[in-house]
């Protein structure tokens, strides 16, 4: 799972070009019904191959330079875009989170997706271009009917939500270099009562909507919220979230001789009349809110409860797993991936000599305290230095099977402390694009027991490399390509690749021990119950127990897991879909490329064609691998 903490605004803005309307195309004109198809259409006026190509590269030119201005337009837009990218312009700013604001922003990119069309909808491109086209016209679909819809999304809960979101944004994405940088913190901290305030409001207009999240998710609001404002400046043992961070950053600044201890102790000060004053108080609004809200929230919890809910979660399964496949294909799939994974785990279960049933089996592997580190400080540090570790030994494995790997450097790190309890599992955050960050695999350690061993190596390889590491990071680094294409979303073949990554590793040899092997098939069947229990929430009307249980019986996964996931599919309709619907199609394609090249299929090949354009919907990547296939063959 990837993570990415910014406004919602932020988000249509920065990672895509977000428009909207009718599909259109840049192919040139089909020649008229009447006109001779013989070699007398070649006049000595027509254009040379040269001249077309020449004409096709200077539109494609005009066409990347038309996407790098709405590109730039758009992050000018919102200073928490240009913070996640490197950029310390308007550092001291929050986005505007208004209703206003998000229509705006719409308006805008409606209108210049429309002077896109019209300026190259008809013109010849480079490959390279027209697919940037292309992608730019399917988000804007994308994008439109999503907007509809832009009121559905919970503002607070316990995976997106904006209370912890804040606090991860200042303390992962707001690195401090300079006294500058120090007091552009306080000014963010500063401003949160406003910020903070707008998503309040946005929440209470939504409830008014009908649409609030289920009951659970409130107490995990409220703890996230109490987390950030106990300890020093604020009540409570220790210190606070955000002023361990800020005076943190400080001391290093100090340390560096980039400020002085006096202006070290000034710039505390202020924070700590900062956090105080303005930050306390309005995490203090959002309690209160949280609080009141909870005695009107129900324990209905899919997608069916909501306004037009039915069109609503179509609409996250198309954008999810950028397919046409219905609530009742996906389920059905699910269940037949289930059934198939179980009988692979049936001859492991007899390899390592287990007796009795796969479902007693699962018990062992829940309860038994060999398969987990202990839930100490020594453990969870054990289990980040041997995740660490496997994904060294797997670094140097990777160019038997690939041609091209990120620049980007990889650090394992423990969710922290303050949303631990209500994080999920792992999930990786992007490098900065100008290197100032690299990118992080995150592992959850707050209870070890549901971070089992023997699934330690596949989440390692899923959420580091060969997985969304080397995906994400290739994506940004790629060049001669439009910048909103580094950021595209299509969450179907970047957690598909982290999926098939978990894959891959086995026909490169690991997964020596039977168990890691289980454990391998652990996290796919995982991702193959999510089809049966996303469904099954939000468009067959199961209770969160129902899923839970369905989860219980049908794998090894402890309760807290179980339970922690299907609250995040609860709040997140349709996301957990894409995962094996692109890892399905990844390997499809993958084994179309094997049966049809035979000795002439590469490893590195394959790779370079799945991840040099990055994302992509799953369609455009099996139309350029098939194309290519036969273009090898030939």
């Amino acid at each position: 799972m990837t993570s990415i903490k910014i406004s919602a605004s932020a988000a249509v803005l920065a990672f895509v070009l977000a428009a909207c309307g009718n599909t259109g195309t840049n192919e040139p004109d089909a020649p008229a019904a009447d006109t001779p198809q013989s070699e007398t259409v070649i006049t000595e006026s027509a254009p040379s191959f040269d001249a077309a190509t020449a004409d096709a590269e200077a539109n494609s030119a005009a066409l990347n330079a038309f996407f790098q201005e709405v590109f730039d337009e758009q992050v000018a837009r919102s200073p928490m875009t240009q913070t996640y990218l490197g950029i310390k312009t308007n550092y001291g700013k929050w986005d505007d989170a208004s209703p206003e604001r998000e229509l705006e922003d719409m308006e805008l990119a409606r209108a210049r997706m429309a002077e896109m069309r019209e300026k190259f909808s008809t013109a010849p491109l480079t490959p390279q271009a027209k697919l940037s086209y292309d992608l730019a016209e399917y988000q804007a679909g994308v994008a439109e009917r999503a907007f509809a819809f832009r009121d559905h999304g919970y503002t607070f809960d316990q995976m997106n939500g904006r209370q912890s979101g804040i606090a991860a944004f200042l303390i992962n994405q707001h690195q401090i270099t300079d006294k500058s940088d120090a007091e552009a913190y306080i000014s963010r901290l500063n401003g949160l009562p406003a910020f903070l305030g707008q998503h309040v409001e946005n929440a209470k207009r939504s409830a008014e909507m009908g649409i609030r999240p289920p009951l659970f998710s409130y107490d995990y609001v409220l703890s996230d919220a109490k987390n950030i404002i106990t300890g020093d400046p604020f009540p409570g043992e220790g210190v606070s979230p955000l002023m361990e961070d800020f005076a943190g950053k400080v001391d290093k600044l100090v340390a560096s001789e980039k400020i002085t201890e006096e202006d070290a102790d000034v710039l505390k000060v202020e924070a700590r009349q900062a956090l105080l004053g303005e930050t306390g108080p309005a995490y203090l609004a959002l309690i209160e809110y949280i609080e009141a809200d909870k005695a009107n929230a129900t324990t209905d919890d899919g997608a069916w409860k909501l306004p037009e809910g039915e069109a609503y979660y179509a609409m996250r399964l198309q954008q999810m797993t950028t397919t046409e496949m219905s609530a009742t294909e996906i389920h059905d799939l699910g269940l037949a991936e289930v059934a198939r994974i179980h009988s692979e785990m049936q001859a492991i279960m007899e390899t390592v000599g287990f007796e009795g049933t796969l479902q007693e089996f699962f018990e062992d592997l829940r309860t038994n305290p060999k398969y987990f580190k202990p839930n100490t400080p020594e453990g969870k540090a054990e289990y980040l230095a041997e995740a660490t570790a496997m994904i060294d030994t797997m670094r140097e494995a990777l160019p038997d099977y690939f041609d091209t790997f990120p620049k980007a450097e990889l650090i394992v790190k423990a969710v922290e402390p303050f949303r631990e309890k209500s994080a999920g599992k792992a999930f990786y955050s992007r490098p900065a694009l100008d290197g100032s960050r690299p990118g992080t695999y995150y592992a959850n350690l707050y209870d070890t027991a549901a971070m089992p061993l023997y699934q330690m190596e596949a989440l390692a390889y899923h959420e580091g490399i060969p997985g969304h590491h080397m995906q994400l990071a290739i994506a940004q680094e790629l060049e001669g390509i439009p910048q909103f294409r580094k950021f595209f979303r299509a969450t179907a073949y970047t957690e598909g690749w982290g999926l098939y990554s978990e894959w891959l590793p086995k026909e490169m040899g690991f997964y020596q021990d039977p168990y890691s092997d289980f454990g391998r098939l652990a996290m796919e069947l995982w991702r193959a119950a999510r089809l049966v229990v996303d469904t099954g929430l939000h468009d067959k009307k199961w209770t969160r127990e129902e899923a839970i249980a369905y989860l219980m019986e049908n794998t090894p996964n402890p309760e807290s897991d179980c339970v922690k996931a299907i609250e995040r599919y609860i709040v997140m309709p349709g996301q957990a879909t894409a995962y094996k619907i692109g890892m399905n199609k990844i390997i499809e394609l993958r084994h179309l490329a094997q049966s049809e090249l035979g000795d002439g299929f590469d490893d590195g090949w394959f790779h370079d064609l799945v991840l040099e354009d990055g994302p992509m919907p799953l369609a455009m990547l099996e139309a350029k691998l098939v194309k290519a296939i036969e273009e090898k063959k030939g």
